[in-house]
């Protein structure tokens, strides 16, 4: 990676000129102007919902107005609607390694993980056992039970829990391993596994891996393919700004294809659907994975994004995105060290993903102090702030001020007051 001593001879030294002045030089910075962000307001919550496009209104509206107001029905054919959940797929498979044919929009990713899942479990009859993280996010957790009922049936599959503690995963793989399921980048702390090295130690046992991916995709680099893996999920309205409630995405190894029988057999993966025929008989390919009618004006808000993602260089969002991180950790540990606030995100770059967590006993009345006064991140319980980084419209000047600006609320100690200590439905 390019370190920020590159453009300053000490890191103590950067200040908001040597800021502006990396993002003079960012070539990513004119794909700032794509987004609609609100003046005065520094967002580094893109990892928990992207911003939004400017194109994506006038988009929707195309949508709205001619394909569903004056073509209606007849826009599953002519617009392309039926085929959509795997034209849109093909557009990601290119930000996760993965080739034509290989991916497919589902509904949400908790349903996608079932579906998924659940296919990779019935490839291995003969093993009765899931692993999973116990920091996984929690609705991981919550479908694997589904699954372990699903394919277990009256005698569930067995679920082991693996922890950075202990135990690991080289402590609970074995013969009777059926599934690994990990999230690439820890929705937490943004640290990130090998997804190779990963994904060829569990095959090497046998077992079948599954990637979580909705902290990875448009962040950091995702090969898929050459990783060899099996299985993938990731959602699309983190960092690929597909907006709130935009579809899921699966995706499967060609080698997997046609043994592959999803927790769900709906009509949409049905070989001839219009058929209407009693027996299910599924689809060739990805598209037995598809359930049931897409959600198109979801799926039109993600196309308008993937427009932008169509034009970006994934290694040069991967290197600023690196900067942003590190330049962040650094002026923390410059600035911050009388507050007690620890950096739980990993240093070290090559297993960081794109966000920095940040921890405080009083971290959840700490950001509702922050985010009042214009910087925008999330909190996870119990003490984490967390802050992504999102290398298409997030700038170096972006990170001084949200420092800048948690200094102060530190400093005075304004996040004491009791409304920010009022938690709301979401945090």
């Amino acid at each position: 990676m390019i370190h920020l001593t590159d453009a300053a001879s000490d890191p103590l030294t950067i200040d908001r000129a040597t800021c502006e002045s990396l993002d003079a030089a960012d070539p990513l910075a004119p794909f700032r102007d794509r987004f609609a962000l609100p003046e005065g307001v520094v967002y580094l919550d893109g990892n928990s919902l992207g911003a939004l496009p400017k194109h994506t209104r006038a988009h929707l509206d195309r949508v709205v107005a001619e394909e569903w107001g004056v073509g209606l029905i007849r826009s599953w054919n002519d617009a392309g609607w039926f085929a959509k959940p795997q034209a849109v797929g093909d557009r990601i498979a290119r930000l996760i390694g993965a080739g034509p044919g290989e991916v497919v929009l589902g509904d949400s990713t908790s349903a996608s993980l079932f579906q998924v899942a659940t296919a990779a479990a019935r490839l291995r009859p003969e093993r009765r056992v899931i692993v999973a993280e116990r920091g996984s996010f929690p609705t991981d957790l919550y479908v694997l039970e589904s699954v372990q009922e699903t394919v277990g049936g009256a005698q569930p599959l067995e679920r082991r829990l693996i922890d950075d503690a202990g135990p690991t995963l080289d402590d609970v793989l074995d013969e009777d391993v059926a599934v690994v399921v990990l999230t690439h980048v820890d929705y937490r702390t943004g640290r990130m596994h090998d997804l190779a090295e990963v994904t060829r130690k569990v095959q090497a046992t046998g077992a079948i891996m599954v990637w979580d991916l909705c902290h990875s995709v448009g962040a950091v680099p995702v090969d898929l393919a050459s990783a060899g893996a099996d299985f993938a999920v990731g959602c699309t309205y983190k960092y690929l700004n597909g907006g709130p409630g935009s579809p899921s995405f699966m995706w499967a190894a060609p080698r997997h294809h046609e043994q592959a029988r999803p927790a769900l057999t709906g009509w949409h993966g049905h070989a001839r659907p219009f058929d209407f025929t009693v027996e299910y008989e599924p689809t060739p390919g990805i598209g037995r994975f598809r359930v049931g009618t897409p959600q198109l004006l979801s799926m039109a808000a993600l196309e308008a994004s993937l427009d932008i993602w169509d034009e970006v260089d994934l290694d040069a969002v991967r290197e600023k995105s690196l900067r942003l991180t590190e330049l962040f950790i650094s002026l923390v540990d410059r600035r911050l060290a009388a507050w007690q606030v620890e950096v739980v995100t990993p240093r070290r770059s090559a297993v960081r993903g794109s966000q920095v967590a940040l921890r405080h006993e009083d971290g959840y009345a700490v950001m509702q102090a922050l985010i009042e006064r214009g910087v925008i991140g999330d909190f996870r319980a119990p003490d984490l702030m967390r802050f992504g980084f999102t290398p298409l419209y997030v700038s170096h000047a972006d990170v001084w001020d949200a420092v800048d600006v948690l200094e102060d609320v530190l400093a005075s100690e304004v996040w004491r007051e009791p409304r920010f200590a009022r938690r709301g439905a979401v945090t």
